[in-house]
């Protein structure tokens, strides 16, 4: 198929990729125009130099952008997708943003003939570059049954969970669970270290019981080496959790622990680790320690 895809970041970067491998001509726009450039060298497809002319004539119209500016901007700017996509066409929108900037953004694609689908994934960088990620999907069934087979080239899990928001809203449940994770598992780590153990050796064996998880058995090494440039940006993780807590004070949602570990990650951001892995929480336990 003919398809466009806005944002060039960490995550978009391969996620585009990936589309072009799967054999569809693919059309990239990025703010920093060098990183297209880039992209379109190595995948061997074509850039254009505003979101409008990116999407000329795509069949599908991908964005993965940082934030509900960003999109609105990239989507309803003068020369956002809005004003190039054609009638028919689905726009399909990665970014973890807010129910209520989908739901918007759904109800003026619907005005032209365009179909919407709010589309946040997880599985971080590592995820986007295996072409492993688990989709979480709101909007119409044949916006979805359109995209979703293209969505295949990087995804392992694809889900239409209800209409407009309903994807926004599951990664928001998404997040939640991570960050009470993280926060366990540092505190686990730095437990077993105080108490004397080998963190190694006992993470080995409960990582395949009843405490395993994705992040005990992805995270586990890197937080006893106290190696944490990478990954998910703490940054990133406060600018979601603003996003559920906004969203669970709408609601009626009691989160107590996700507002605690929030403050946790704001701790973080004031020790100079706002770009550090989202499992840097265990530096603020350790802080002070040599």
């Amino acid at each position: 198929m003919n398809v466009s895809f806005i944002g060039l970041g960490v995550m978009g970067y391969p996620m585009a990729g990936h589309l072009a491998k799967a054999g569809h001509d693919v059309t990239v726009y990025n703010r920093t125009t060098a990183k297209a450039e880039t992209w379109t060298e190595e995948h061997k497809g074509s850039y254009a130099t505003t979101p409008a002319k990116a999407c000329a004539g795509a069949d599908i119209v991908f964005v993965c952008v940082g934030n509900d500016n960003d999109l609105r901007e990239v989507v309803c700017g003068n020369e956002g997708v809005l004003s190039g996509i054609k009638k028919g066409a689905v726009l399909v929108d990665h970014t973890t943003a807010s129910a209520d900037i989908a739901r918007e953004i759904a109800g003026l694609a619907l005005d032209q003939g365009v179909g919407f689908l709010d589309a946040p994934v997880s599985g971080g960088q590592a995820g986007a570059e295996n072409g492993v990620l688990s989709v979480m999907v709101g909007g119409d069934e044949a916006s979805f049954a359109t995209a979703s087979p293209v969505m295949d080239s990087y995804s392992k899990s694809i889900r239409l969970l209800g209409e407009a928001g309903s994807g926004q809203l599951a990664k928001m449940v998404n997040q939640i669970c991570i960050g009470g994770l993280v926060q366990a598992l540092s505190e686990a780590v730095h437990f077993a270290k105080r108490a004397g153990l080998d963190a190694e050796q006992v993470f080995d064996v409960i990582q395949h019981g009843a405490a395993g998880s994705w992040q005990m058995v992805n995270r586990h090494q890197t937080m006893i080496n106290d190696e944490f440039d990478f990954g998910f940006a703490v940054d990133w993780m406060r600018k979601d959790f603003n996003i559920v807590l906004d969203e669970a004070r709408k609601n009626g949602a009691r989160l107590p622990v996700t507002a605690i570990v929030d403050q946790f990650y704001a701790d973080v951001q004031e020790m100079g680790g706002g770009r550090l892995d989202t499992s840097s929480l265990l530096k603020r336990l350790e802080k002070g320690e040599k």
